[in-house]
């Protein structure tokens, strides 16, 4: 009977996921599985029975990835499951940024008890007339499923579109949109484009990408569109560069107390994978992750630990083992299986970073004994029988 805990409100849409003999439980320290968003869980102590979390959205900055390899924990993520919703918003930011929408808006509220507010409106809108982005440059840093959804859509609206991203895979190549322009840096991006957006990840290289030395390089009255990650941009030099004219708007999901006394910044409170449609997405996609592993040992979008799927477990056992990249793993657990006579059917094997995963299938059942055994050998963190 697998206990799932839930750190925050996960949607209804993909809790119904869960089987009969799936359970809810209110303790953390007594789950198999815990499905998160947002709450930060960097000071949690975990369990031996944690087998995995998921993380009902992109990004993984509220989990404590290495603490959760060394103990045999994966962590899944759902990249993909709110790009439309980042996508539209994004769309959203480019237009208050071109045409001033919230000036207008503003001026109709303030006068609204003016009774020839039709006649005088017709002199004041040539305030917020703005521009179109039609026919204009747009720099797209970051071609993962967000980034690819904005690039092909900016196209359709006529923006020129330049994408950099030096990791793009090659499924992302396929969907990405034959009219954009594959700039060889962000360097250029910097010096081409009117308008620049981000869609990458929170890393050492990343953060503080958008500095005064970026600036520097960019066209005077260039708008930057942040969704992805407060800590891409250098606050005190966006400040600078907003007070010069020489950022003509910031428009960011993360609003701080810099960000909020900074001139011409266009500000929303996080709302980018907000939609109930992102949530029932991320929610579904998170825990099909977390059933698929826990049944089948299948490893599917997981940040700290490599993909392996072996599909259905039809076996007469299948042995997972998380373990550490070194030499000769494999080896020692295939002469502890042949030491008690057991046949391999099938296997896979796939590596991350410092960290691996194994997947056996046998021909015959595994005592306790093999387990423990298996589980003593130098650099494995966990062994199970499915």
């Amino acid at each position: 009977m697998p206990l799932i805990h839930t750190l925050n409100n996960i949607s209804k849409e993909g809790l119904q996921l869960l089987k009969a003999d799936y359970h809810l439980s209110d303790k953390a320290e007594d789950a198999d599985a815990i499905l998160v968003r947002s709450a930060s869980m960097h000071e949690m102590e975990f369990s031996d029975n944690l087998l995995c979390i998921a993380r009902a959205g992109a990004g993984v900055n509220n989990i404590p990835l290495d603490k959760c390899a060394e103990k045999g924990i994966v962590v899944f993520n759902t990249p993909g499951a709110n790009a439309n919703a980042v996508k539209e918003l994004v769309i959203a930011g480019l237009l208050m940024a071109s045409r001033d929408i919230i000036g207008g808006i503003e001026w109709c509220k303030e006068n609204s008890e003016d009774e020839a507010i039709a006649k005088d409106m017709e002199k004041a809108k040539k305030n917020f007339a703005g521009n179109e982005i039609s026919g204009k440059k747009l720099g797209v840093i970051g071609l993962g499923a967000i980034g690819i959804e904005v690039a092909n859509i900016a196209t359709k609206l006529g923006m020129e579109v330049y994408g950099y991203d030096p990791f793009m895979s090659v499924k992302n190549a396929w969907m990405l949109s034959r009219t954009v322009h594959q700039a060889g840096s962000a360097e250029e991006i910097f010096r081409e484009c009117d308008y620049i957006t981000l869609h990458v990840p929170a890393t050492d290289s990343t953060k503080g990408m958008i500095n005064a030395r970026a600036i520097s390089m960019m066209n005077d009255n260039v708008v930057i569109l942040n969704y992805a990650r407060d800590s891409l941009v250098n606050d005190d030099d966006m400040k600078i560069a907003l007070e010069s004219g020489k950022i003509r708007y910031y428009m960011t999901d993360f609003p701080n107390p810099k960000v909020m006394h900074m001139p011409n910044v266009i500000a929303t409170p996080h709302l980018g994978a907000s939609t109930e449609e992102a949530e029932d997405n991320c929610a579904r996609m998170a825990v099909e992750e977390t059933v698929d592993y826990i049944e089948n040992g299948n490893i599917r979008n997981s940040v700290n630990f490599p993909a392996c799927d072996m599909g259905k477990c039809s076996a007469v056992t299948r042995l997972a083992i998380l373990h550490k990249n070194i030499p000769n793993m494999i080896g020692q657990i295939t002469s502890a299986l042949a030491k008690d006579h057991i046949n391999i059917s099938n296997m896979t094997n796939g590596s991350k970073g410092k960290y691996a995963y194994s997947m056996f299938d046998l021909e015959s059942k595994v005592d306790v004994g093999l387990v423990s055994l298996l589980g003593k050998i130098d650099g494995i963190m966990r062994v199970r029988i499915i």
